[in-house]
């Protein structure tokens, strides 16, 4: 290496030549991070669950009550496959998870709607095991239940003499367009993706990391001075953004996901987020003694990652002492900002829409990856003193 006359270069490059000689780092740099997503994406390419089978238990067996199941059955999202003479046939076969949800039918159900100031009640059972299951049956028994409830409101004013327009003028929502925002589908795979995107990235770029850390202490070939670890970010960085550059611009598009945002604010933020979770890997490959540890760490940290990060739980709903701690993760923030970017079309770099959320987790990311190179130095000074008193 004597050809290179600064030490900060030739660092760089024997880091590249480490990265690309380890058959293992390869696979999760290169491999593990462009075929995570098609696997994922092959999971949720259904995004919405059709004809989901339903019980009915009808002790009314009425008109009214035959009417509100064919209109149901009649939409695409469930499907009624059994009919039960009790509720104990019905939880019998919701149990064989031969049926993931149950509609039942009291006995008075016709003479409570014959009665003017009567109320008559629906029960609905859902399969709890599968949000999905749940969703299906309830929004589309929800919605047949609004336009029965109408009809309902208006024959009872016919029968008190009033003109069937009047009526219907007492009954009529307020006027309305329905517009489903950032994920048109409303399926689950359109939500989660982008931020399972931004996990990989996260997770293939740690555990790499960790693993030549190991590897070199295993083979005594360690190395904390402060060239070394410009090296080893820079040669990691350059490997990564060309990556990121393909995960966050092309394979929305390529999965048909949400992708409205400006390819210019993806490229500004996979800058700062890279530089944060190299440095913050940087710090944790001080810790590992072996090749196989960073195993370990990224089974262990994924769903935990993702759960703190209030992509997947509502972040209301996480435990004040974790959500903290979530802000020291650097895929808290990338993940809140690509998503808001690329889901929400927010911008880095005007003033309108979600650009004020985006560039707040733009800015974190840039105080994190400041923070995290700082006490990499210190981790890195600690560790050369400690290897130089031990030779």
């Amino acid at each position: 290496m004597s050809e290179y006359k600064y030490p900060i270069v030739k660092s760089f490059v024997t880091e590249l030549q480490r990265i690309f000689r380890d058959p293992g780092v390869m696979v999760i740099f290169i491999v593990a991070t462009l075929v995570y997503p098609l696997i994922y994406k092959a999971l949720y390419w259904n995004e919405q669950i059709c004809d989901v089978p339903v019980a009915v238990v009808d002790l009314s067996n009425s008109p009214q009550s035959r009417a509100f199941l064919h209109r149901w059955n009649a939409s695409p999202d469930i499907k009624l496959t059994h009919t039960c003479s009790s509720m104990a046939e019905a939880e019998q076969l919701l149990r064989n998870q031969k049926v993931h949800g149950i509609i039942y039918f009291p006995r008075d159900f016709e003479r409570q709607l014959a009665d003017p100031l009567g109320k008559a009640h629906i029960s609905l059972y859902c399969d709890m095991s599968s949000f999905l299951y749940m969703k299906a049956i309830y929004l589309s028994c929800n919605q047949v239940m609004l336009e029965s409830m109408r009809n309902i409101q208006i024959d009872r004013y016919e029968q008190m003499g009033m003109d069937k327009e009047f009526a219907w003028a007492l009954v009529q929502d307020a006027p309305y367009s329905e517009t489903a925002l950032f994920t048109p589908t409303g399926g689950y795979g359109s939500f989660l993706i982008p931020a399972v995107l931004m996990l990989i990235l996260h997770q293939t770029l740690l555990f790499g990391i960790c693993m030549l850390g190991g590897t070199a202490r295993e083979e005594n070939e360690e190395s904390y001075t402060f060239t070394s670890l410009i090296g080893r970010a820079g040669a990691c960085f350059l490997i990564y953004f060309g990556l990121a550059a393909i995960l966050l611009g092309f394979f929305p598009r390529l999965f048909g996901i949400p992708h409205i945002g400006a390819i210019d604010d993806i490229l500004l933020l996979i800058v700062p987020y890279l530089l944060a979770i190299i440095f913050f890997s940087l710090c944790v490959s001080v810790f590992i003694r072996n090749r196989e540890s960073g195993l370990v760490l990224l089974i262990s940290t994924s769903l935990i990652f993702l759960f703190m990060a209030g992509i997947s739980w509502p972040k209301e709903m996480i435990p004040a002492a974790w959500r903290y701690l979530s802000y020291f993760i650097p895929y808290t923030w990338g993940a809140h900002a690509f998503i808001h970017i690329n889901s929400m079309g927010a911008s880095l770099l005007h003033t309108n829409g979600f650009a004020a959320s985006a560039a707040t987790e733009w800015i974190a990311l840039w105080i994190l990856s400041a923070f995290y190179f700082i006490l990499a130095c210190g981790l890195f000074y600690i560790r050369k003193k400690r290897v130089f008193a031990n030779k």
